[in-house]
C-alpha cells in the first residue's frame, strides 16, 4: 500500500498544464482549501516543491491528503468556480476569503423604468443579473461606460403612474448634466425608456461592439481638441473592456437547479461526469466509473450512473442537461440535449472534465504498469487487423529507387510497439531492372523471410508494406511462395487506405486511432531509413564512377583518395604537391586534370 507522500506525488503526476480549480482534503475527507490557477500543475506543485515563509501554509501541506481538481476553459471561469466552491464549503484554510466576499453583478431592476447598477447581492425578485465580473473595476467601467451612452435614472425613487401624475418628486443634477431625461417628472415616456433598457440588455449580454465603436468615437474627438489626458483616460477603459466578456462559460443566472450528466468511455471502461448548478453557479463535480461488462449501450450505462449519482447527491433538479438521451425515463426529470447557448457550454465544461479523468485514469494505470500501454495500443491494432494474436513483433517494408536505378529497400522492426533498430535491414535489389516496384517489393520480402526461416528465427506477427493493392499483392505472392502463413496489410499514402488481401475495399480508420498512429509510425520509419541508405549508395556510385574513369586511377588508390578526402570536391581542393606525395605526381597532375 502506498504511503502517504507517494500518494500525493502520485496526484501531482497526473495533474494537466490546464486552468482550473484544485480542492485540497484532509485525512477526514474534509475539503480544507479551494484555490484557481492559470495551469493547474504547475500552481499545486509550488505548495510541495519549495519551503514556505509562512506557517498557515506549511500546517496546510501537513494536512493534504488528497486532491482534487475541476478544469475549465480560461483563469478567469476558474475564478468564477473557486468562489462557488468557497461559498458552499467554507474550507478552513481560505483565510482570505472568509469575510463571505462575492464576486460583483450588474443588475437590471425588475421595476418601472429599470434602474441599472452594481450588486454583490442576488436575490429572487425577477431582476436580470449579469456576470459575476472578476474584477470591480470591470463592472463599474462597463456601467459608466453604460450610462455615458444611455440616460439611464440612478435614483430610487418609486415611479408608480401616481407618483410621477402628482410631481412628487423633482428632476436632480443627473437631468442637468444631461445623464437622465427625468422620468420621474415625465419629461420621459415609458416606452423610449424601455428601448434604451433592452439596448443595454444587449451589451450586457456581449454585444460590446456598440461600446467599442462610441469608445472609438470619443476619443477620436478628444483627440483633435487637444484633450489628451481625457482620451487617454477613455484608452483605459477601452483596453479594460477587450478583455470583458458579459457571461461567464460557468456561471449564468438563467440557469437554477439543474444537473450536466456527459459520457466517455474506453475499450472496456465508462465514464460519467456530474455536475449541479446551483443558484447559476457550479457547486458540485464528481466522476464515476463503471467497468464494462458484456454489451451494455453508452445510453444504459448513461442511466445507471443518472440514477446513482442523482441518488448518492439527493440533487431534486428536475431538469437534467446530457450529451444524448439515457435509455431509462425518470420521475418528474426533463432531459435536454442542448445545441447551442449556456447550456451547451455547461456541458462542454463537464465533457472537458470526464475525458480529463479518463486520461488521468489511463496515465495512472500506465505508470504503475508501463506495459499496459502497449497491450491497451497492440491490443487495439490486433481489434481493427482482425489479427488472430497481439502483434508483438511487427515488421514494415519500403522500396526507394532513383528512375529505376540503384533500388534498395528498407525493413524496419519493431517490438512492443517500439522500434528495435538493431534489428534494421537495408537490401539492395538484385534481380530486378528498370522502376519495377512490384517485383522489388516480392524479391524483399521473399529473401527476408526464406532466411528467418532457414535459421528458424522468429517470424512477425505483422508485416506492413508501403503501397497499395499492387504492393500488397506482390508481397503476398512472395509468403506464399514460400508456404507461410504471415498476417500482411498495405498502406497507401494518399488516403491512408489500409488494404487486406484479397480484399479490394480498403479499411479507413480515423486519423486519431491509435492503431493508424502506430501503422503510419512503422511506414515513415521504414522510408526514413530506406532513404537514408539509397542516398548514401547514390553518392558513393557518384563518386566511385567519377574516378573509375580515370586512366592510372585503380581501385587503391580510389579507396585511398576517398577515405582520406571523402568527395570529390574536396579532392578538387587538394594542392597539387600534396596529392603528388600521396599517389605520385604522374597520376596527381592526370586526376586533377580530368576533374577539372
Amino acid at each position: 500500500m502506498a504511503t502517504h507522500d507517494e500518494h500525493i506525488q502520485h496526484l501531482l503526476s497526473l495533474l494537466p498544464d490546464s486552468p482550473g480549480v484544485y480542492q485540497y482534503f484532509d485525512k477526514e475527507g474534509n475539503i480544507i482549501y479551494v484555490g484557481k490557477a492559470k495551469n493547474l500543475k504547475r500552481r499545486v506543485h509550488s505548495y510541495f516543491n519549495k519551503n514556505h515563509d509562512s506557517q498557515r501554509t506549511v500546517m496546510l501541506v501537513r494536512h493534504i491528503y488528497d486532491i482534487k481538481y475541476i478544469v475549465v476553459e480560461s483563469e478567469e471561469d476558474a475564478l468564477h468556480l473557486e468562489n462557488s466552491f468557497i461559498k458552499t464549503y467554507k474550507p478552513r484554510y481560505n483565510v482570505l476569503l472568509k469575510d463571505d466576499k462575492t464576486y460583483p453583478w450588474i443588475t437590471i431592476r425588475n421595476e418601472r423604468f429599470p434602474r441599472v447598477y452594481l450588486t454583490r447581492r442576488v436575490t429572487h425578485d425577477g431582476s436580470k443579473y449579469f456576470g459575476p465580473y472578476a474584477h470591480v473595476q470591470l463592472a463599474r467601467t462597463v456601467l459608466e461606460l453604460i450610462r455615458a451612452i444611455f440616460p439611464i435614472r440612478t435614483c430610487n425613487y418609486f415611479l408608480s403612474s401616481e407618483n410621477i401624475d402628482k410631481h412628487r418628486y423633482k428632476c436632480c443634477l443627473q437631468y442637468h448634466i444631461k445623464n437622465c431625461k427625468a422620468p420621474c417628472e415625465g419629461k420621459q415616456d415609458e416606452e423610449e425608456y424601455n428601448r434604451n433598457i433592452a439596448q443595454v440588455r444587449e451589451i450586457l449580454n456581449g454585444n460590446t461592439w456598440q461600446l467599442a465603436d462610441h469608445l472609438k468615437e470619443e476619443m477620436a474627438v478628444l483627440a483633435q481638441q487637444m484633450r489628451f489626458e481625457e482620451a487617454q483616460e477613455l484608452k483605459e477603459k477601452y483596453l479594460l473592456l477587450e478583455k470583458y466578456q458579459a457571461k461567464s462559460v460557468i456561471v449564468s443566472m438563467t440557469i437554477d437547479n439543474v444537473d450536466i450528466f456527459s459520457y466517455e468511455e474506453s475499450d472496456s471502461d465508462a465514464y460519467v461526469n456530474y455536475l449541479h448548478v446551483r443558484n447559476g453557479s457550479i457547486v458540485q463535480s464528481y466522476t464515476i466509473e463503471y467497468r464494462k461488462r458484456l454489451d451494455e449501450t453508452k445510453e444504459e450505462i448513461l442511466s445507471l450512473a443518472i440514477a446513482e449519482l442523482r441518488e448518492r447527491f439527493k440533487s431534486p433538479s428536475k431538469e437534467v442537461i446530457v450529451p444524448f438521451l439515457p435509455e431509462s425515463t425518470f420521475n418528474n426529470v426533463t432531459f435536454t440535449v442542448p445545441q447551442r447557448g449556456d447550456k451547451r457550454k455547461l456541458l462542454e465544461v463537464s465533457l472537458q472534465n470526464v475525458r480529463q479523468y479518463k486520461v488521468d485514469k489511463l496515465k495512472s494505470a500506465e505508470k504503475l504498469n508501463p506495459d499496459q500501454r502497449v497491450v491497451r495500443i497492440l491490443s487495439r491494432v490486433q481489434k481493427d487487423f482482425r489479427l488472430q494474436r497481439l502483434p508483438m513483433h511487427i515488421e514494415c517494408f519500403d522500396n526507394s529507387n532513383t528512375q529505376g536505378t540503384l533500388p534498395v529497400s528498407s525493413c524496419v522492426v519493431f517490438k512492443k510497439a517500439k522500434p528495435s533498430k538493431k534489428e534494421y535491414r537495408h537490401f539492395n535489389v538484385k534481380t530486378v531492372e528498370g522502376p519495377d516496384d512490384y517485383a522489388s517489393m516480392y524479391e524483399v520480402i521473399y529473401r527476408r523471410y526464406k532466411r528467418l526461416h532457414e535459421e528458424k528465427e522468429p517470424l512477425p506477427d505483422l508485416v506492413v508494406v508501403d503501397g497499395g493493392k499492387g504492393q500488397l499483392s506482390a508481397a503476398c505472392n512472395a509468403l506464399h511462395d514460400l508456404q507461410l502463413d504471415i498476417p500482411i496489410i498495405g498502406i497507401a499514402k494518399r488516403l491512408e487506405e489500409i488494404f487486406f488481401p484479397n480484399d479490394p475495399i480498403p479499411l479507413y480508420l480515423d486519423k486519431n486511432s491509435e492503431s493508424l498512429r502506430l501503422i503510419q509510425q512503422l511506414r515513415d520509419e521504414a522510408h526514413r531509413f530506406g532513404i537514408t541508405h539509397h542516398r548514401h549508395r547514390r553518392s558513393k556510385k557518384q563518386v566511385e564512377s567519377a574516378l573509375d574513369k580515370i586512366p592510372g586511377i585503380g581501385v587503391k588508390t580510389r579507396d585511398l583518395l576517398l577515405s582520406r578526402y571523402k568527395s570529390i570536391k574536396r579532392i578538387k581542393e587538394v594542392p597539387l604537391e600534396e596529392l603528388s606525395q600521396l599517389i605520385g605526381k604522374a597520376r596527381a597532375t592526370r586526376l586533377l586534370e580530368s576533374l577539372g
